[in-house]
C-alpha cells in the first residue's frame, strides 16, 4: 500500500486567526493519512495540550471542520473523518425507481482494469499519465444505467488492478480510504450530452449513436489535489436534473 506523502507539511499563513491555522494544519494531516477510517482525531484536550492553544481555539478549528463536511462528531466515541459516498451521488441524474419504493446502493461490476498512460487531457488533470485505468458498469434494478471510465494516479493506488473481484463493493470510494489511505473530500461533475460510441451502446444496450447523458467527474482530496477522473455514460431519455433555489 502506498505511504503517507512524507513531504513536511505547508506552514500555516500567520495571518489568519489561530483557530483557522489549526482546521488548516489538521486538514493537511488528514490529507497525509494521518487517521484512519476508523481512527478517532485527538481528543480537543489533546489537541490543547499538543498546541499549547486553548480549548475554545481547538473546539472551533474542529467544529470548522465539521461544519465543512470534513469531520464527523459521534456521541461518546470521539471525532472521525466523515464517509461520503460520493460514487452514488451520480444516480442524482438519472430516473431511478426501483419496484419496492426503496432506495439501495446501484450494483457495480468492475469490467476491466490495468495499468495504463492516461491522454493528455486526464494526465494534465491528474499530474502524472502513470495511471491505472478501471472499465465498470453501474445499475440498479436489473437496468444498466451507467459505463465508467476511470482513472488513478498509479502512484496513489498500486495494486487496485490487481485486487480481487470480491474485494470491490458498490462505492469506490470507501475503497480507496481503507486500502489506499485516500480521502475523497471533493468531486466535481461537469455534465453534457453526446452520441454513445459503439463500445458505450454495446455496454449499456443502446443503439450505437444513441444520444447519452456524459458526467465528467474530478475527485479532490482535502489539500485540493485531484486523485481521480472519470467519465459516465447513461442513456439521455433516463437523464433528469432538478434544482432547488431559495
Amino acid at each position: 500500500m502506498p505511504q503517507p506523502d512524507s513531504a513536511a507539511p505547508p506552514t500555516p499563513d500567520r495571518r489568519l486567526p489561530a483557530y483557522l491555522q489549526l482546521r488548516d494544519a489538521l486538514a493537511a494531516r488528514v490529507a497525509r493519512g494521518e487517521w484512519g477510517p476508523d481512527t478517532a482525531l485527538p481528543s480537543e484536550n489533546q489537541l490543547t495540550a499538543e498546541t499549547g492553544l486553548s480549548v475554545g481555539t481547538v473546539r472551533k478549528a474542529i467544529q470548522t471542520l465539521v461544519d465543512e463536511g470534513l469531520l464527523e462528531r459521534r456521541q461518546g466515541s470521539g471525532t472521525y473523518l466523515r464517509k461520503r459516498a460520493f460514487n452514488a451521488s451520480l444516480f442524482r441524474f438519472f430516473a431511478v425507481q426501483p419496484a419496492d419504493g426503496e432506495a439501495t446502493i446501484p450494483t457495480s461490476r468492475i469490467i476491466a482494469r490495468m495499468a495504463a498512460t492516461a491522454p493528455p487531457p486526464v494526465a494534465g488533470i491528474l499530474g502524472t499519465s502513470d495511471c491505472i485505468r478501471l472499465d465498470r458498469l453501474r445499475g440498479q434494478s436489473d437496468a444498466l444505467l451507467l459505463s465508467e471510465e476511470i482513472w488513478l494516479p498509479r502512484a496513489r493506488f498500486e495494486g487496485i488492478e490487481t485486487l480481487e473481484e470480491a474485494q470491490f463493493g458498490p462505492l469506490l470510494y470507501p475503497l480507496y480510504l481503507e486500502r489506499f489511505n485516500v480521502f475523497i473530500a471533493s468531486a466535481v461533475d461537469d455534465v453534457s450530452f453526446a452520441p454513445s460510441s459503439a463500445a458505450v451502446a454495446a455496454r449499456l444496450g443502446l443503439a450505437a449513436g444513441a444520444p447519452t447523458a456524459v458526467i465528467e467527474r474530478t475527485a479532490y482530496t482535502v489539500d485540493g489535489t485531484a486523485v481521480e477522473w472519470r467519465i459516465a455514460h447513461g442513456p439521455a431519455e433516463r437523464f433528469r436534473y432538478r434544482s432547488r433555489l431559495g
